[in-house]
């Protein structure tokens, strides 16, 4: 347990290192200065936009902002619809995979364009190498870049006063590839390549056996290694919080995750954009408090929570205990914990770390199978989720969530102190608070009907491998995962079928789309207003104070939303081991 502390207070240290001057350089670039990653990048800039016939300039409305937002992102997830759907005609296919079927096309196109990346296929057996650089790790760059655009749009509102303008999605899209996610990217890139993930267009390499063996009525003589353009998917997979694995073993996987150096990079690279996205804000803010504030509550919200799941993942399994097995550390199970599903390389602590800041985040890469966490421990993955992209969240998303509760604590703390609620010289009245209401249930909602229908009919019954409270987990975490747009899942679902590709696809677009349109709404009627000088009476949005009230606002609402649904399920398995060991007793 104290090596995973220090893990954690390792990652969380490094990150905040690296995000402070990240959140500086970035908020320059979105404000359009003159400065030295310009005279670089600034010809290609300016190259893309007179091909494409942008005018910088021309700033929009928070409408305009949307409709732009949507078509670009609607014009996406066709082309990769289109791309699966004839991906065995076209080059770049070495092993010769077949088109995916219409309803898992679907599922994916919806699923890399929300930034989710869930994925009910196994991307080494499934996807041709055209359809993973062109069409998964191209969307993978724009769906986190759309993410950045939304919370830049509300940052804009919040400081400017008396505009109608938020300004150039297409401006700021451009930008944020090319200053951001690119040049992060290479450089991560190289690193996994330097310590032996592949990066090749070569076809699978077909290795003899030393020792062949029998399978059924199999005589099995060779190995097939799958290769493939692995490092520069991997590397925007994590720093754009999207979680599409490269394999279906994802970050398991020694070509996606080599060695404890870059599992340990791979942590970072989760929560450094969101972690710098806050620092950002509170550097066009032009107050660092609020930067500050928000960062703390988003630590008080995953600190304990992860430090729950590791403190579980490493006890040892009450049965297990009850049998006279072992779980304590050796020199074989050097992390010591529960080891099923985990990869040895990382053990069972390193694992659950992982884990939390992938649910914490909008990431749901995995490093071990979240399928085989002790129940409390997958209940942590669940609640982080559940929480609604607060505890880090994805990239720009999280941080738009956070504001929106953070503009829900201000509403509370004026009614308490009878002022009309105000931030950063900004009235909040009725219309951004039914916004910030609107944005706030929509996830709930989509869950907790999610699971209801599924579990009503067969067809959504039937995927669950796992009976009782386990099997109610799987689909609980299903809808948990699309409708946050994380992508993790509990791998004893069967998701590639005709109903969770359709009812999680739908699910991934009414979370992503219903829940951050009305945020814009907000964006647009706060940069109308005229920014007032505080009062004596005036709420401070910073400290102690009101870092507690924003994270009892987001618990609250966690809490009454999910507690009844935790309860019947990973609450409940957890406790059945109890009980089965007080029978055996």
């Amino acid at each position: 347990m104290t090596s995973s502390v220090e893990t954690l207070a390792a990652v969380l240290a490094v990150t905040i290192a690296l995000g402070v001057p990240l959140g500086a350089y970035m908020a320059r670039v979105y404000g359009g200065e003159a400065f030295w990653a310009t005279r670089v990048l600034g010809p290609i800039e300016r190259l893309i936009y007179r091909v494409a016939g942008i005018h910088p300039a021309d700033e929009m409305d928070w409408k305009r902002y949307a409709v732009a937002l949507l078509v670009f992102n609607l014009l996406g997830m066709l082309f990769l619809y289109g791309l699966l759907l004839w991906q065995q005609d076209l080059p770049l296919n070495p092993e010769h995979f077949p088109a995916v079927t219409h309803a898992l096309a679907f599922n994916t196109a919806a699923s890399f364009v929300t930034n989710t990346n869930w994925q009910a296929y196994g991307g080494e057996s499934t996807m041709s190498y055209l359809s993973q650089m062109l069409g998964l790790a191209v969307q993978n760059f724009l769906s986190a870049a759309t993410g950045i655009v939304i919370v830049l749009a509300i940052i804009r509102g919040i400081v400017r006063s008396r505009s109608r303008h938020l300004g150039n999605f297409w401006v700021d899209m451009t930008r944020t590839v090319l200053y951001v996610l690119l040049p992060l990217s290479v450089v991560f890139g190289l690193i996994l390549m330097e310590q032996g993930a592949p990066q090749t267009l070569s076809a699978y390499v077909h290795a003899h056996l030393i020792a062949p063996f029998v399978s059924g009525k199999l005589h099995v003589t060779h190995q097939t290694i799958a290769l493939g353009p692995v490092a520069s998917q991997e590397a925007i997979k994590q720093l754009g919080n999207n979680g599409g694995g490269f394999f279906n073993a994802n970050s398991a996987h020694p070509f996606e995750n080599p060695t404890a150096f870059t599992n340990f990079l791979q942590m970072v690279a989760m929560i450094l954009i969101p972690v710098a996205l806050v620092f950002m804000f509170a550097d066009m803010a032009r107050d660092r408090r609020q930067g500050i504030m928000i960062l703390s509550a988003m630590l008080v919200l995953f600190v304990p929570l992860a430090l729950a799941s590791l403190h579980y993942d490493l006890a040892p399994n009450p049965l297990f205990h009850g049998l006279g097995v072992s779980q304590a550390t050796t020199a074989a199970n050097a992390g010591g914990g529960n080891m099923v599903g985990v990869e040895d390389r990382f053990g069972a602590g390193s694992s659950a770390l992982f884990g939390s800041l992938a649910t914490a985040t909008s990431t749901g890469a995995a490093n071990s199978a979240y399928d085989s966490f002790m129940p409390l421990s997958g209940l942590v993955n669940l609640f982080l989720m559940q929480l609604g992209e607060t505890a880090f969240g994805g990239v720009g998303t999280g941080l738009a969530t956070m504001l929106a509760f953070v503009l829900f604590a201000v509403f509370l703390g004026g009614l308490m102190i009878g002022r009309t609620p105000e931030y950063l010289g900004k009235k909040i009245e009725s219309f951004e608070i039914k916004m910030v209401s609107l944005s706030i249930l929509v996830m709930p909602l989509l869950v907790l009907i999610g699971t209801s229908v599924a579990m009503a009919f067969a067809a959504g019954r039937a995927g669950a491998f796992n009976p009782g409270a386990h099997g109610f987990s799987e689909i609980l975490y299903a809808f948990t995962s699309s409708a946050n747009n994380n992508g993790s899942a509990f791998g004893g679902l069967n998701a590639d079928t005709t109903f969770y590709n359709v009812a999680t696809g739908l699910c991934m677009l009414m979370g992503r789309y219903w829940s951050y349109l009305p945020l814009l709404a907000l964006g647009g009627s706060l940069a109308a207003k005229q920014k007032l000088p505080p009062s004596a009476g005036t709420l401070g949005a910073h400290g102690p104070l009101f870092v507690g009230l924003v994270v009892g606002v987001v618990l609250l609402v966690g809490a009454l939303n999910f507690f009844p649904a935790l309860g019947l399920g990973p609450i409940a398995e957890q406790l059945t081991p109890v009980h089965a060991l007080a029978a055996l007793k």
